[in-house]
């Protein structure tokens, strides 16, 4: 198949099977060097794409052109455009377009054949709890269900990112020692790179400027604005949960406990959160995070980081007044 289409929030299933893609053009090419692309929907014209995609390679006996925010083409013409030349592509070209979301523009997704089309699901918690625990099996490391839980408090919940971070603590573990929620936390909070739950932290002890600084790195880095919104729709629906219970008169304390939260640092993010904000200010986060991330999907003529950057405001400006904090 010369055209597919790869969707979903499982980033590490997905990059899986984008590499097994690139080990077998790389084969069927005889051991010539692959030339891959990558564009992002809305930084280059569709146009410009199609038109690299049609015109041949005089040194590679294979390409592999990767569309990524592919949701972002909406637009008819430009729908139109790329359908066409994935009803007929080049014979020596491979095209891939890529996507957090489930569904594409119905004129893309007919294109493909539906065996041409997947969709790489979020992990149930289950096999979340499976995975990390075999990633270290494997690598020769013991790891206890406190340890577990806490790595899938603190990071990202795709396969991508757990990978990452469980490879970066095994630089500091030691093999002998089995694998705690503290021993966890601590290494995490040295390796760690910005996230959803790194911004979140940010948001919970009330400092814009490092909230801006974290989503900014994320952004340079490439990070999709939905998958941080994503991130911190997780975040904001445990936060509604934690303060519910807290103003029903369950306590901090015994809020944690009822939610399962025993990480150090998520506690600590709770607590400072539930310091600022209330049940009112929780609902409003996920209101917001749910209208911001339809305007990212819309065809808005604003950039994406000011649209970040005035959410993230947003969000801070909910924060009550230090008088009535608890």
């Amino acid at each position: 198949m010369n055209s597919r289409i790869f969707l979903g929030t499982e980033t590490g299933e997905k990059q899986a099977a984008i590499d097994e893609i690139k080990r077998q053009l790389s084969a069927d090419g005889g051991g010539s060097p692959l030339e891959q692309s990558v564009y992002y929907a809305g930084e280059t014209p569709v146009s410009d794409m199609v038109s690299a995609m049609r015109n041949g390679s005089l040194f590679a006996e294979s390409r592999l052109f990767l569309i990524k925010n592919a949701d972002a083409i909406k637009k008819k013409d430009e729908v139109d455009l790329l359908a066409s030349y994935m009803a007929s592509p080049q014979d020596n070209t491979t095209l891939i377009l890529i996507s957090e979301e489930t569904k594409l523009a119905k004129g893309l997704e007919d294109a493909v054949p539906r065996d041409a089309k997947k969709v790489f699901w979020e992990l149930s918690e289950s096999r979340k709890v499976d995975w990390v625990a075999n990633f270290f099996r494997a690598k020769g490391f013991r790891i206890n269900n406190d340890g577990i839980g806490t790595i899938l408090e603190l990071v990202e919940n795709n396969t991508h990112a757990l990978d990452q971070e469980c490879t970066r603590l095994t630089l500091f573990l030691e093999k002998g020692k089995e694998i705690g929620s503290e021993e966890a936390e601590k290494w995490l909070s040295h390796t760690r790179e910005e996230s959803a739950f790194t911004l979140f932290a940010r948001i919970a002890s009330g400092d814009l400027s490092r909230s801006v600084e974290s989503l900014h790195t994320m952004l340079l880095a490439k990070v999709e604005p939905q998958t941080i919104l994503a991130g911190l729709a997780w975040c904001f629906r445990q936060f509604r949960d934690y303060i519910n219970l807290v103003e029903e008169g369950a306590g901090s304390d015994g809020a944690l406990e009822r939610l399962f939260i025993k990480s150090p640092q998520a506690k600590r993010n709770y607590t400072d959160a539930g310091r600022r904000y209330n049940s009112e200010a929780a609902d409003t986060f996920l209101s917001l995070t749910a209208e911001y991330d339809a305007l990212l999907r819309s065809e808005s003529s604003f950039p994406r980081q000011i649209l970040m950057d005035t959410y993230l405001c947003k969000i801070h400006g909910l924060a009550l007044q230090p008088a009535l904090r608890r």
